[in-house]
Parts: structure tokens; C-alpha cells; sequence
């Protein structure tokens, strides 16, 4: 029998405290009606950008065990969402997991998340690089951001990028096994106050983009955040650029609902007032079609 809602297997790492990783894809993907199965990769006390002397447990160890109850049970998924990945090893277990559990009609979604603003996160190195690039090919979707599509690629980071350049990049990386790329936090080649999402789907060959308005705050989480409304969006139902639209206009809500408080970036958006955002229906569309 098929579970009355939607049902994801979430695979990310799970922190006590900052709103980061589960303690964002949860949220956000249960308001949407949606039924997350967590599958942890570690636990820490806090997540890892801005806190020190955090504490760090390797769930690696356990996750296979983890798996085959799972595997026991003959528990299915309409998706199989994966995030942050902190070793060769994890990446290895958990393409494994995708090919086990993988179903007809079944959505796979991966953010490859490697680093930011033209620097790999201190867990990542050049083989976790190579292993994240053959990971994506086991996705329907993938949504890295600027920076991780420029390591993925073998391309040189640059702070300007040209509309056209990009478009190669996404048929590039479609190439790679995902039929529907998504990078963010793209440049405007024109503007300092603008960065772009831009996608391409394999299916119908178009190309769109969403802009958004630079704030001038980093706020950790907002990456989890957005792939996670995209999940949510896509399972129900949206078209790939409606989707795109309903997570930049909720990470947009986000970030403007935190920049006006006194309060630290570390901790992430205050997600709790604008969760009641995704049950509002599109209003507006700001996409483009390329």
C-alpha cells in the first residue's frame, strides 16, 4: 500500500543547533506535505560554519546496517534526496543505497555540496571531487551552486560570468546523467547587486532563470533550504520553473525576515516565520525562459 503522502529519504548530517542541513530539510519538506525518512550521515552539536570546538559523530559506521532494515522492512520511496556527504566512503554507500532502492516513477535528487565562494569546504578534497562526479550521475536532478559547478566541470572560478558560458556549463553537466541541472548563486556579468538560478531540462531542452537581489549577509543553510523547497515543489507537481520560483521567493522571505534582526549569521534564517510561506499558493512568477 502506498503512504498517503509523498515519501523522501532525506540523506544529510543532523546538527543539535543552526539551522543547517535536516534541521532545515524537515521542516520545510513536512510543511509541504511531505514525509521525510532521515538518514543521517553524522551528528554534531552545531553545524559547522562560524561555531568552534563543535562535537562530530561519524555515523558512517552504521549506515549500512541502517540500510538493510530499511532494505528488510520493503520500505519504498518517491525520492531519494542527498546532501552533504562527508567521505570517499559515505559517497560510495550511498550511491549503493540509490541503485538498491531505486523504483520506477521515482525521483532522485542530489546537492553535491562541496563548497562555496570559489573554495572547497576543509572535508572535501580533490577525490571526493572525483567521486562526487560520477555520484551526480545516479540524479534526475542536481543543484549545485556556482562554485560546486565550476569543480565539478574542471573550470576556473571567476567572478564574472557570461549568460551563454553558463548555458554550456548546465549542457555540460546534463551530460554527466541528470536530466534537469540547477546552479545557483550564479554572477550577473553586469551587476553586483544581482546573482542568478539558472536550469536547464534535458526532456524539453529549455533553459530558465530566476533573479535574485543580492542581501548583503551569508546566512548558513540557505543551499539545504532551497533544494529542499525544489523537492517539495517538484513532488507536488510544479513545473521545473514554478519550482524554481517558489524556492528563490522563499529563500528570499527568509533572508530578508532575519537581515532586519540583531541576531548572528551562524545560526541560519529564522525559518520559523516564513514556513507558513510554502502553503501559499504562486502569486507571482519572476522566471525567464532562455
Amino acid at each position: 500500500m502506498r503512504p498517503a503522502n509523498p515519501r523522501v529519504a532525506a540523506v544529510h548530517d543532523l546538527s543539535g543547533f543552526g539551522r543547517a542541513s535536516l534541521t532545515v530539510v524537515i521542516p520545510i519538506l513536512s510543511t509541504m506535505g511531505i514525509q521525510v525518512c532521515p538518514l543521517p550521515t553524522a551528528v554534531l552539536s552545531t553545524h559547522t560554519g562560524g561555531f568552534d570546538n563543535y562535537k562530530f559523530i561519524d555515523l558512517t559506521e552504521h549506515l549500512e546496517e541502517y540500510i538493510r532494515h530499511w532494505d528488510a522492512l520493503g520500505i519504498d520511496f518517491d525520492c531519494i534526496y542527498s546532501g552533504f556527504l562527508g567521505s570517499p566512503r559515505q559517497i560510495d554507500i550511498i550511491s549503493g543505497f540509490i541503485e538498491r532502492f531505486r523504483r520506477p516513477e521515482q525521483l532522485i535528487i542530489i546537492d553535491p555540496v562541496m563548497g562555496d565562494n570559489g573554495k572547497l569546504y576543509s572535508a572535501i578534497d580533490t577525490q571526493m571531487v572525483e567521486q562526487m562526479k560520477r555520484h551526480i550521475g545516479s540524479a534526475d536532478i542536481i543543484t549545485p551552486n556556482y562554485t560546486e559547478a565550476v569543480y565539478l566541470l574542471d573550470e576556473s572560478y571567476k567572478n564574472k560570468i557570461e549568460e551563454k558560458e553558463i548555458k554550456d556549463w548546465l549542457l555540460r553537466l546534463s551530460d554527466k546523467g541528470p536530466g534537469i541541472v540547477i546552479i545557483t548563486s550564479v554572477p550577473d556579468y553586469k551587476s553586483d547587486d544581482l546573482t542568478w538560478v539558472m536550469a536547464y531540462n534535458s526532456e524539453d531542452k529549455r533553459f530558465w532563470k530566476v533573479r535574485c537581489h543580492y542581501i548583503p549577509a551569508s546566512f548558513p543553510g540557505t543551499g539545504d533550504g532551497f533544494t529542499s523547497v525544489i523537492v517539495g515543489s517538484i513532488m507536488q507537481g510544479d513545473s521545473l520553473p514554478i519550482a524554481l520560483d517558489r524556492a528563490v521567493q522563499f529563500i528570499s522571505a527568509a533572508i530578508r525576515a532575519t537581515y532586519g534582526h540583531k541576531y548572528p549569521e551562524r545560526e541560519g534564517v529564522l525559518l520559523e516565520r516564513v514556513l507558513g510561506n510554502l502553503k501559499m499558493p504562486v502569486l507571482t512568477c519572476t522566471y525567464e525562459i532562455l
